[in-house]
């Protein structure tokens, strides 16, 4: 019936009429969203850093298995953001990213400890505070406003932020809004082994073949299939809002198949 309703109606109407039910939908988390104080807090801390890095380069860094094929101790002196599970690295690298980011509910509500640990600045989804204890001093987070509907790139990251379906897509965000001029990608590699439903709850049955480590999302870890066209559609957002501004954003990964950036080799950068 929905199919069928969407080839009737007019490509401009039906996007109306599906902005306006996604914005209604997100009406009862406007309030806590912008209110509560622990966001409250988020949103200072975010404005502190509004062009924090204007005009410097920063490396986001995905967990794709090309991680194994990339000189990461070149970024020891770099601006990086790191995301989900990252930190699995740091012992064997020796350092930290600069910055951590992430906004899958599954990943933190399983890792909310180990996410605590990290001495970085960090960035969560507001959705997940539930994973945390009500005594929690909010200073030690900053919870973005992030969303599933509702597509937008947003250039201040105290507002609300659209996923666009990977954890990548909110980081360009951030990146964005704390003015960097040059934005590097590496180990989004875009392609997964495991197959399925998009966006779909599946639960590790073993080694992880996916991510940089086996123990990645391992056995027994939950976690959601891939949602590739949308991520791709969200990149393009991207590319656009930063050429719009002067800014760039490259792909460095080692053999990626995303195809949205212009591809650079990642040795010429140092």
């Amino acid at each position: 019936m929905k199919q069928t309703l969407k080839r009737l109606t007019p490509a401009p109407l039906w996007n109306a009429a599906r902005a306006t039910y996604d914005a209604l939908a997100r009406l009862p988390d406007l309030g806590p969203a912008y209110l509560h104080p622990w966001r409250r807090v988020s949103m200072r801390c975010l404005a502190a850093l509004k062009d924090i890095h204007r005009g410097e380069r920063g490396f986001i860094i995905g967990n794709g298995p090309s991680l194994r094929h990339t000189d990461l101790t070149k970024l020891r002196v770099e601006t990086t953001f790191g995301m989900n599970r990252i930190y699995i690295l740091f012992p064997e690298l020796g350092f930290t990213t600069t910055y951590f980011l992430s906004i899958n509910d599954l990943v933190i509500e399983q890792s909310a400890s180990e996410i605590l640990a990290l001495p970085m600045p960090k960035f969560l989804t507001w959705r997940s505070r539930r994973f945390f204890p009500s005594n929690l001093q909010p200073s030690t987070l900053n919870f973005l406003y992030t969303t599933y509907t509702g597509p937008n790139f947003a250039r201040n990251a105290a507002g609300r932020l659209w996923e666009g379906a990977t954890v990548t897509y909110v980081a360009l965000q951030l990146a964005f809004h704390m003015g960097f001029s040059q934005v590097v990608l590496i180990g989004v590699d875009h392609s997964f082994v495991s197959k399925g439903e998009a966006n779909k709850t599946i639960t590790s049955q073993g080694d992880d073949p996916n991510h940089f480590a086996p123990n990645y999302f391992g056995k027994g870890f939950r976690w959601q299939l891939p949602d590739l066209d949308t991520s791709e559609h969200a990149y393009r957002m991207a590319k656009a809002a930063y050429e719009a501004d002067g800014r760039q954003v490259l792909d460095a990964t080692v053999g990626g198949r995303l195809t949205v950036f212009p591809k650079v080799d990642y040795i010429s950068l140092f």
